[in-house]
């Protein structure tokens, strides 16, 4: 028998160890099923910013895309200005070049008309001022008839080729000109094509230079929202983990209070108070019931009592109120200013004491929270369920 006994108490002992060690209790303000109720709207209100995430990403890449191939068109655009501009420089140096040229030709050509001219005056000025020499001496000296005819033909060939030469240089000249005032015009052509083409040089550099500003900021915009990616999947596996323990809580709750319902019970006789343990019980009920009906004040008492009856809990009403995590007014310091003020009323008093008497509105029930599902409960008394 007595071995029966201290396996007894070596289980109860066992039991509520384990119970002060599981994450939060029966009595939280905010029941575990709420608890995980708001862990999955807040997981699905992260998946959802995630999956908006993943859409605005797919978005800025496949504008980044397309910037890019536009810039890659811009940059074929821009090499086809530059060679083109390339060519005009070159056909503008080739243009100037020949310009040069043909003004030179020019410059030779006017000179060899002047030469040829100058030297034409110059032989009729002797031919007419020198007085052996003249034509008319030339003429009336001749040898007979044949011989003035030669000598006339002599002069008039001269003549003739005179001015053959001097209108060939002419010519020449103004051919020349010609063609310097059709190179100066290809010339001019060639400037504008030029400044064309270095405006459209300046246009497309512009748009090359926006485009990939553009890029930058799409490229920056796309780490910032990898950035939030990686924070949301980080949250969602915090949210995760969370979810999973408040589970694991419910499941561990529901099995205490199967367990509970088979514990061995003490008489309310074998029980031995402190002087303290009312001041105590009454500022515990002021806390979790205080705005609650006097029989759900009277409840909570009783299940702090019940529990000290049952052998799954301390037998003292220190040790039940101050096991790990059992009364959520205890870890949050509530309970420790309630009883440095003692702010207890005078109902929660009253009901302390008939509790510590004894009495019990909800039989034998241990724990008791707002409303959960997958509990079905024993009583419902103002906002509370007990079980």
């Amino acid at each position: 028998m007595k071995k029966e006994v201290l396996c007894r108490r070596s289980f109860c002992i066992a039991l509520v160890l384990f119970s002060a060690s599981i994450p939060a209790a029966q009595t939280y303000a905010k029941s575990t099923q709420q608890q995980l109720d708001e862990a999955q709207q807040q997981q699905e209100e992260t998946q959802r910013e995630l999956d908006e995430a993943e859409d605005n990403l797919s978005s800025l890449e496949g504008q980044r895309n397309n910037l890019q191939e536009e810039l890659s068109e811009l940059n074929d655009q821009l090499n086809a200005v530059r060679a083109n501009l390339e060519r005009i420089e070159e056909n503008l140096d080739k243009k100037e070049s020949e310009i040069e040229q043909t003004q030179a030709l020019l410059a030779d050509a006017r000179q060899t008309e002047l030469e040829q001219y100058e030297s034409m005056k110059e032989r009729i000025r002797f031919m007419y001022e020198n007085g052996e020499t003249t034509y008319l001496e030339m003429l009336f000296s001749a040898n007979g008839f044949a011989d003035f005819l030669n000598r006339s033909e002599y002069i008039e060939q001269v003549e003739r080729y005179d001015r053959r030469k001097l209108e060939e240089y002419q010519e020449t000249c103004r051919l020349i000109e010609t063609q310097e005032q059709q190179l100066n015009e290809e010339l001019s052509q060639l400037q504008e094509l030029r400044e064309e083409a270095r405006q459209e040089q300046e246009r497309v550099d512009g748009l090359v230079a926006e485009t990939s500003e553009r890029i930058a900021g799409y490229s920056d915009q796309i780490s910032e929202t990898e950035e939030q990616m990686r924070a949301y999947e980080a949250e969602l596996a915090r949210q995760n983990e969370n979810i999973e323990a408040l589970k694991a809580r419910i499941a561990e709750e529901k099995r205490l209070a199967a367990l509970a319902a088979q514990s061995a019970w003490r008489d309310i006789s074998e029980v031995q108070f402190e002087e303290s343990d009312r001041k105590l019980l009454a500022n515990l009920i002021y806390c979790e019931a205080g705005g609650e009906p006097y029989e759900g004040q009277v409840a909570v008492g009783a299940v702090v009592i019940n529990r000290m009856l049952s052998g799954v809990f301390p037998d003292t009403m220190v040790g039940v109120i101050y096991a790990r995590r059992q009364f959520s007014p205890v870890a949050s310091g509530r309970l420790a200013l309630a009883l440095a003020n003692d702010r207890a009323t005078e109902s929660c008093y009253r009901a302390a004491d008939e509790a510590m008497s004894g009495r019990t509105t909800v039989a034998d029930c241990l724990f008791f929270r707002t409303p959960i599902d997958g509990i079905t409960p024993r009583y419902r008394i103002g906002g509370h369920i007990f079980y």
